[in-house]
């Protein structure tokens, strides 16, 4: 390399290290006192989480028209088995891939309400929303059968 080349690269170097710790000592001057982070990047902005906001009061959920009504209770374990509920929840909805649904607490609630809403809207941890494929009756017929199980009213309990 000739010389005046080889002196231009020394020169652009000694420039980018000089720019590059002014760099480093306007961002310590720039720090929150007792933020530690010493990386060179804007401190972390900090917010505080609260409650999520909402409606002041309770909102009314839904009931389910069918209430403990057998025949309702009956119609949603036929579209339990129709619709392959079976298939993630097992056969007597004691589980499978998907949770039990035999047990006494569930992650998204057991009210009337809250069952109609996982069937309908899913869940992101594999439920699929049904809303699209079932229409409110039958859906509210599922819910029956769910609330039934493990009690007197259950249709075809397991044996």
């Amino acid at each position: 390399m000739k010389r005046p080349a080889r002196r231009f690269w020394l020169v652009l170097l000694a420039a980018c290290a000089t720019a590059a710790g002014g760099c480093r000592e306007a961002s310590r001057s720039a720090q929150v006192p007792g933020d530690e982070a010493t990386t060179g990047a804007p401190p972390a902005i900090r917010t505080p989480v609260g409650p999520v906001p909402g409606p002041a009061s309770e909102v009314t959920r839904p009931q389910n028209p069918y209430g403990e009504e057998a025949a309702a209770a009956a119609e949603g374990r036929r579209l339990f088995v129709r619709f392959n509920c079976s298939g993630c929840h097992g056969g007597r909805a004691g589980g499978g891939m998907g949770p039990s649904l035999r047990d006494p607490e569930w992650r998204y609630g057991a009210t009337d309400a809250q069952i109609f809403s996982t069937i309908a809207e899913g869940r992101d941890e594999g439920m699929p929303a049904w809303g699209t494929k079932l229409n409110e009756d039958q859906i509210w017929k599922l819910v029956a059968y769910i609330k039934s199980i493990r009690t007197p009213r259950e249709p075809n309990p397991p044996g």
